[in-house]
C-alpha cells in the first residue's frame, strides 16, 4: 500500500518533532529548556495528553531517567536540552546508556541563533576556531551523531536517531538542531519528503540462524552440568520470560552478570545469584563447575568474570554457546563454539524448542539439585549479620528489612560504591525487573533519577532508590522533582558518613560530617525518617512504602565494618 506524506500543510519544525516522538510511541520526556531547544518543549504542550514532560533541576537527573525509561520499556528514552550541558551534566545517563546498550535520543541545539558562529559566539558549538564541536563531542559517548542544518533534516534527522537507536545493539544517538532548523516549518514540498515514523522504527531482530540453534541444542543437551548466565542483553531483548522457560527446559542453573542481576527472579529454584567479581559462591562455583556455558546479552567483561580467571569460565575446558543481537559482542571475550546472533527473546524460544526435540522428555541439567547443592554448601542470601542487632547498623541486616518491606512485586535502583556492591551481593531480587543498576558505567548520583524513572514507567510498583550519603548528596535536587510530579518513590540511604569505598581502599580525607538526610528531605516537602536503632527499621521501611503521594527519605546510620573487600571474590583477591 503507497505511503502518504505525514505533514500536508505547512508546520512548525517543533511540532513536528513532536509529532515524530508520539507517533514512535514515546510517552514521557526529560530535560531543561535551554537554547533553541525551548521551542521543543513549548511544542510538547500541545502533546501534553500523550506525552508527559518531566522538567527537572538538572540535566543529570533528566539523563538517568531517559536511560531508565529506554531500558525498561524498549522505546527511545528523551533528554532535551541546551547543548553544553546535555553533554556535560548529561553525560551521566548517556554513558550509562552507551555502555548499556539502552535506546536514548539526546534532542539538543548548537546554540547558533545569532547566526555569528565564526566570531567565536556565545556558547557556540558549531566547531570553528573559538567555538567548542558539539558533533565531534557527542561522536565520543554516543552511537550516532545527526546533525540538522535544515527544517526537513530536523524532523527526518529525528526519525533516523530513532532507527540509530534501536537498530542492533540499542544506544544514544544525538540529534543536534541549528537555529534555523527549528525556526522554520515542514510540509508536503519539504525535501526531504517526510513519512510517517512508523517506516524508521525498525522491526524486531529475527531469531539465529536454525542450523545454527539446531546445533547448540544438541552440544547443550550432551552436556553434564550446564550453566547459564545472563547478562543485560536479556532486558534490552524484553527476553525475561524467555530465558526462565529456557532455564526451566533445560533444568539448568542461572546466574547473572552485575548488569543482569534482576532479569530472572532470585527466588526461582533454578537462579544462584551474581558470579564474578563480587559474585555470590554459589554462584561462582556453579559457573566454575560448568561443561558447558549458555551466556545470553552478555559481553563477559573482566570485571563479570574475576578478571578471566580461568577458574570460573576457561574455553579450554568448557564450551561456550554465546547468544547476542551485536555480532561484536558474541565470542569478544572467549572464543564460543555455537555463536547465535539474533533477538534475545525469538532466539531462546527457538532455542527452547530445539533443544526440547533434542533432550526427548527428559531434561538433563539436574539443576535444581545442583542448585539445592550449592546453596546447601555456600549459603544463599542468609549471611548471619542480616539478623545483628550492631549498632550502628549493619549494612546485611538493613538489606534484609529491605527485601521483607519492599514485597515480591518491588523494584530497587542502586547508586555507585559499596552500597551497590552489598545490593549486589546480599539483596536477593524478588522479580525479573526488580533491579536496575549502573553496571555499564557505574556513576554516583544515579539511584534517585533512575527511581524516579522506573516509577513513571511502573507507577503501580513500590520503587526504592538505594544509596550511599555521597550518591544522595549529588542527587537529592531529584527530590524536588519527584515532590513537584507526585512521584512516591522511597530512597534508602546508607549513611556511613563517608565515601566507604574510597575510606576501605584505604583514603583517609573522604569522611564526612553527619548529616540529617532525613530533615533535608522534610525541607523539601518529603516524608523523612532517620533510623538508628536497628529495631525500628522495618517499621520505619514499611511507613515509608506506605506513603503513596510523596516521596520518603530513610536516613540510616550503617556501620563501616563491612567493606567491599568481604564480598570480593576470593577468584579476585588470589
Amino acid at each position: 500500500m503507497p505511503t502518504a506524506r505525514t505533514f500536508q500543510t505547512p508546520t512548525p519544525v517543533p511540532e513536528a518533532i513532536a509529532t515524530v516522538l508520539a507517533e514512535a510511541g514515546i510517552d514521557i520526556v526529560f530535560g531543561i529548556p535551554g537554547g533553541e531547544t525551548g521551542k521543543i518543549f513549548n511544542a510538547l504542550e500541545k502533546y501534553r495528553d500523550t506525552i508527559r514532560t518531566v522538567v527537572v533541576r538538572q540535566e543529570s537527573l533528566a539523563s538517568a531517567m531517559a536511560e531508565v525509561y529506554g531500558r525498561l520499556t524498549g522505546r527511545p528514552g528523551v533528554l532535551i536540552g541546551q547543548g553544553p550541558w546535555v553533554l556535560g551534566h548529561g553525560i551521566i545517563g548517556t554513558l550509562e546508556a552507551h555502555l548499556s546498550s539502552s535506546p536514548m535520543l539526546l534532542l539538543t541545539d548548537f546554540s547558533d541563533g545569532a547566526g555569528l558562529t565564526q566570531h567565536g559566539s556565545y556558547q557556540t558549538g558549531t566547531g570553528e576556531y573559538g567555538n567548542w564541536d558539539a558533533r565531534q563531542s557527542f561522536a565520543g559517548v554516543t552511537k550516532q551523531v545527526v546533525e540538522a542544518r535544515g527544517p526537513a533534516e530536523a524532523v527526518h534527522g529525528t526519525q533516523l536517531a530513532i532507527r540509530h537507536a534501536l537498530s542492533g545493539e540499542p544506544g544514544p544517538v544525538a540529534v543536534v538542531y541549528s537555529g534555523a532548523a527549528l525556526t522554520g516549518t515542514v510540509g508536503p514540498d519539504s525535501r526531504p519528503r517526510i513519512y510517517p515514523t512508523a517506516g524508521y522504527v525498525p522491526q524486531p531482530s529475527p531469531p539465529a540462524h536454525a542450523e545454527r540453534v539446531e546445533a547448540a541444542a544438541r552440544a547443550i543437551a550432551a552436556a553434564r552440568a550446564p550453566v547459564v548466565i545472563a547478562g543485560n542483553g536479556v532486558r534490552i531483548g524484553r527476553a525475561e520470560d524467555a530465558l526462565r522457560r529456557f532455564a526451566e527446559a533445560l533444568d539448568a542453573p542461572v546466574v547473572t552478570t552485575p548488569s543482569g542481576k534482576g532479569c530472572v527472579a532470585e527466588t526461582h529454584d533454578l537462579a544462584l545469584g551474581v558470579f564474578g567479581t563480587f559474585g555470590v559462591p554459589a554462584a561462582n562455583a556453579a559457573a566454575a563447575g560448568a561443561d558447558l556455558v549458555v551466556a545470553v546479552g552478555t559481553k563477559l567483561g573482566s570485571g563479570d568474570t574475576a578478571m578471566e580467571n580461568p577458574a570460573l569460565l576457561d574455553p579450554e575446558r568448557q564450551t561456550l554457546v554465546h547468544l547476542d543481537v551485536e555480532p561484536l559482542n558474541a565470542g569478544r571475550a572467549f572464543p564460543s563454539e555455537h555463536v547465535l546472533l539474533g533477538d534475545a527473546a525469538a532466539t531462546l524460544d527457538a532455542l527452547t524448542d530445539a533443544l526440547t526435540e533434542a533432550l526427548g522428555a527428559q531434561a538433563t541439567g539436574r539443576g535444581r539439585e545442583r542448585a539445592a547443592a550449592l546453596r546447601e554448601e555456600h549459603g544463599h542470601f542468609d549471611h548471619p549479620a542480616a539478623t545483628s542487632d550492631a549498632v550502628p547498623i549493619m549494612p546485611q541486616r538493613l538489606i534484609a528489612e529491605l527485601s521483607r518491606a519492599i514485597g515480591d512485586d518491588g523494584i530497587v535502583t542502586c547508586d555507585a560504591g559499596e552500597n551497590r556492591i552489598f545490593m549486589t551481593h546480599y539483596y536477593r531480587t524478588p522479580n525479573a525487573g526488580g533491579l536496575l543498576q549502573a553496571a555499564g558505567v557505574g556513576p554516583m548520583g544515579y539511584a534517585i533519577p533512575s527511581a524516579l524513572g522506573a516509577k513513571l514507567v511502573h507507577p503501580g510498583r513500590r520503587v526504592a532508590a538505594v544509596t550511599g550519603d555521597g550518591g544522595f548528596a549529588m542527587a537529592m535536587n531529584g527530590l524536588m522533582t519527584a515532590v513537584e510530579h507526585r512521584i512516591p518513590i522511597v530512597t534508602v540511604v546508607f549513611n556511613n558518613a563517608a565515601f566507604g569505598w574510597v575510606v576501605h581502599g584505604g583514603s583517609s580525607v573522604s569522611h564526612f560530617d553527619d548529616f540529617d538526610h532525613a530533615a533535608i528531605a522534610r525541607a523539601m516537602g518529603c516524608q523523612g525518617i532517620r533510623v538508628e536503632d536497628p529495631a525500628e527499621l522495618g517499621a520505619a521501611l514499611r511507613a515509608a512504602f506506605a506513603e503513596d503521594a510523596r516521596p520518603t527519605v530513610v536516613d540510616v546510620r550503617i556501620s563501616m565494618e563491612t567493606s567491599f573487600r568481604d564480598v570480593t571474590s576470593p577468584l579476585v583477591r588470589g
